[in-house]
Protein backbone atom coordinates (compact mmCIF):
# COMPACT_ATOMS: atom_id res chain seq x y z
CA UNK A 1 0.00 0.00 0.00
CA UNK A 2 1.20 3.41 -0.84
CA UNK A 3 1.60 5.95 2.21
CA UNK A 4 -0.56 8.87 2.46
CA UNK A 5 1.73 10.97 1.62
CA UNK A 6 2.78 9.62 -2.32
CA UNK A 7 -0.70 9.45 -2.86
CA UNK A 8 -1.33 13.07 -2.31
CA UNK A 9 2.18 13.85 -4.53
CA UNK A 10 0.75 11.50 -6.94
CA UNK A 11 -2.85 13.50 -7.49
CA UNK A 12 -0.56 16.67 -7.69
CA UNK A 13 1.16 15.03 -10.42
CA UNK A 14 -2.09 14.11 -12.25
CA UNK A 15 -3.72 17.67 -11.53
CA UNK A 16 -0.77 19.65 -13.41
CA UNK A 17 -0.84 16.65 -16.27
CA UNK A 18 -4.21 17.51 -16.75
CA UNK A 19 -4.47 21.29 -16.69
CA UNK A 20 -0.88 20.98 -19.25
CA UNK A 21 -2.79 19.00 -21.72
CA UNK A 22 -6.16 21.03 -21.84
CA UNK A 23 -3.46 24.26 -21.93
CA UNK A 24 -5.60 26.16 -19.14
CA UNK A 25 -4.63 29.01 -18.21
CA UNK A 26 -7.73 30.73 -15.92
CA UNK A 27 -8.13 34.19 -17.94
CA UNK A 28 -10.88 34.75 -15.71
CA UNK A 29 -8.81 35.23 -12.44
CA UNK A 30 -6.65 37.38 -14.44
CA UNK A 31 -9.88 39.46 -14.97
CA UNK A 32 -10.29 39.27 -11.67
CA UNK A 33 -7.17 40.39 -10.42
CA UNK A 34 -7.15 43.37 -12.89
CA UNK A 35 -10.72 44.52 -11.44
CA UNK A 36 -8.68 44.60 -7.57
CA UNK A 37 -5.53 46.41 -8.40
CA UNK A 38 -6.82 48.90 -10.75
CA UNK A 39 -9.82 51.38 -10.09
CA UNK A 40 -11.55 53.63 -12.64
CA UNK A 41 -11.27 56.86 -13.16
CA UNK A 42 -14.44 58.59 -14.86
CA UNK A 43 -16.21 56.60 -17.77
CA UNK A 44 -14.34 55.45 -20.95
CA UNK A 45 -15.90 54.00 -23.76
CA UNK A 46 -14.62 51.58 -26.18
CA UNK A 47 -15.56 49.63 -29.00
CA UNK A 48 -15.74 45.37 -29.20
CA UNK A 49 -15.45 44.26 -32.90
CA UNK A 50 -15.56 40.64 -32.76
CA UNK A 51 -15.22 38.93 -36.08
CA UNK A 52 -16.85 35.23 -35.86
CA UNK A 53 -16.35 32.47 -37.72
CA UNK A 54 -16.93 28.85 -38.22
CA UNK A 55 -13.13 28.44 -37.30
CA UNK A 56 -12.05 30.91 -35.65
CA UNK A 57 -13.15 34.17 -33.49
CA UNK A 58 -11.19 37.18 -33.25
CA UNK A 59 -11.90 40.19 -30.80
CA UNK A 60 -10.86 44.12 -30.91
CA UNK A 61 -11.02 46.92 -28.34
CA UNK A 62 -10.60 49.73 -29.83
CA UNK A 63 -11.53 53.30 -29.20
CA UNK A 64 -14.81 54.92 -30.51
CA UNK A 65 -13.56 55.99 -33.66
CA UNK A 66 -12.09 52.82 -34.33
CA UNK A 67 -8.88 54.37 -35.16
CA UNK A 68 -6.39 53.11 -31.84
CA UNK A 69 -6.43 49.53 -31.26
CA UNK A 70 -6.94 48.99 -27.28
CA UNK A 71 -6.00 44.92 -27.33
CA UNK A 72 -6.37 42.30 -29.82
CA UNK A 73 -6.89 38.36 -29.45
CA UNK A 74 -8.02 35.25 -31.04
CA UNK A 75 -9.38 31.44 -30.26
CA UNK A 76 -6.97 30.50 -31.76
CA UNK A 77 -3.94 31.63 -30.01
CA UNK A 78 -5.79 30.78 -26.64
CA UNK A 79 -6.16 26.76 -27.65
CA UNK A 80 -3.27 24.42 -28.55
CA UNK A 81 -5.42 22.71 -31.62
CA UNK A 82 -5.72 24.90 -34.43
CA UNK A 83 -9.28 23.11 -35.73
CA UNK A 84 -10.73 24.35 -31.67
CA UNK A 85 -10.10 27.73 -32.65
CA UNK A 86 -13.81 28.88 -33.61
CA UNK A 87 -15.01 27.13 -30.16
CA UNK A 88 -17.21 28.93 -27.34
CA UNK A 89 -14.47 27.95 -24.72
CA UNK A 90 -11.58 29.12 -27.08
CA UNK A 91 -13.62 32.32 -27.48
CA UNK A 92 -14.27 33.24 -24.17
CA UNK A 93 -10.80 32.36 -22.56
CA UNK A 94 -9.19 35.07 -25.67
CA UNK A 95 -12.43 37.36 -24.28
CA UNK A 96 -10.97 37.39 -20.48
CA UNK A 97 -7.63 37.58 -22.25
CA UNK A 98 -9.03 41.11 -24.15
CA UNK A 99 -10.77 41.74 -21.45
CA UNK A 100 -8.00 42.11 -18.78
CA UNK A 101 -5.29 44.39 -20.89
CA UNK A 102 -8.76 46.90 -22.00
CA UNK A 103 -9.76 47.58 -17.79
CA UNK A 104 -5.63 47.92 -17.69
CA UNK A 105 -5.84 50.82 -19.98
CA UNK A 106 -8.96 52.11 -18.21
CA UNK A 107 -12.14 51.05 -20.59
CA UNK A 108 -15.31 50.81 -18.26
CA UNK A 109 -18.11 51.19 -21.07
CA UNK A 110 -18.15 49.42 -24.49
CA UNK A 111 -20.23 48.91 -27.38
CA UNK A 112 -20.21 45.69 -28.99
CA UNK A 113 -19.85 45.05 -32.80
CA UNK A 114 -20.24 41.62 -33.81
CA UNK A 115 -19.42 40.48 -38.02
CA UNK A 116 -19.87 37.18 -39.58
CA UNK A 117 -17.76 36.46 -43.01
CA UNK A 118 -20.60 37.92 -45.05
CA UNK A 119 -20.61 38.31 -48.73
CA UNK A 120 -20.92 34.68 -50.26
CA UNK A 121 -20.07 33.19 -47.00
CA UNK A 122 -22.24 32.32 -44.19
CA UNK A 123 -24.54 35.50 -42.56
CA UNK A 124 -24.30 33.85 -39.32
CA UNK A 125 -21.72 34.75 -36.90
CA UNK A 126 -19.99 31.41 -35.71
CA UNK A 127 -20.24 29.54 -31.99
CA UNK A 128 -18.19 31.66 -30.44
CA UNK A 129 -20.21 35.12 -30.66
CA UNK A 130 -22.41 34.36 -27.85
CA UNK A 131 -19.64 33.55 -25.72
CA UNK A 132 -17.93 36.30 -26.61
CA UNK A 133 -21.13 38.74 -25.75
CA UNK A 134 -21.53 36.51 -21.90
CA UNK A 135 -17.47 37.31 -21.03
CA UNK A 136 -17.50 40.57 -21.71
CA UNK A 137 -20.33 41.61 -19.48
CA UNK A 138 -18.79 39.17 -16.44
CA UNK A 139 -15.70 40.85 -17.18
CA UNK A 140 -17.47 44.10 -15.27
CA UNK A 141 -17.71 45.91 -18.25
CA UNK A 142 -20.97 48.02 -18.65
CA UNK A 143 -22.31 47.43 -22.24
CA UNK A 144 -23.94 50.50 -24.29
CA UNK A 145 -25.33 48.61 -27.67
CA UNK A 146 -24.89 45.05 -29.47
CA UNK A 147 -25.05 45.43 -33.28
CA UNK A 148 -24.39 42.81 -35.89
CA UNK A 149 -22.19 44.78 -38.63
CA UNK A 150 -22.13 41.43 -40.90
CA UNK A 151 -21.85 42.86 -44.67
CA UNK A 152 -24.69 41.56 -46.59
CA UNK A 153 -24.58 42.43 -50.46
CA UNK A 154 -27.58 43.73 -51.55
CA UNK A 155 -26.78 43.23 -55.67
CA UNK A 156 -24.28 40.34 -55.35
CA UNK A 157 -21.18 40.52 -57.24
CA UNK A 158 -20.26 36.92 -59.06
CA UNK A 159 -19.88 34.19 -57.66
CA UNK A 160 -16.51 31.84 -57.85
CA UNK A 161 -16.62 29.01 -59.20
CA UNK A 162 -17.51 29.61 -63.47
CA UNK A 163 -20.62 29.13 -65.47
CA UNK A 164 -20.55 25.53 -65.18
CA UNK A 165 -19.35 25.46 -61.37
CA UNK A 166 -16.59 23.97 -59.44
CA UNK A 167 -15.29 21.15 -61.04
CA UNK A 168 -13.80 18.86 -58.75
Amino acid sequence: MASPKTKKVAEQSQQKQKESKKGLVAYENVVADVQQRIKPKGTRWGVAHVYSSKNNTIITVTDLSGSETISTGSGGMVVDAGHEGGSPYAAMQATYKVAANALEKGVTHINIKIRAPGGHNSKTPGHGAQSVVRALARSGFKIGSIEDVTPIPTDTTKRPGGRRGRRV
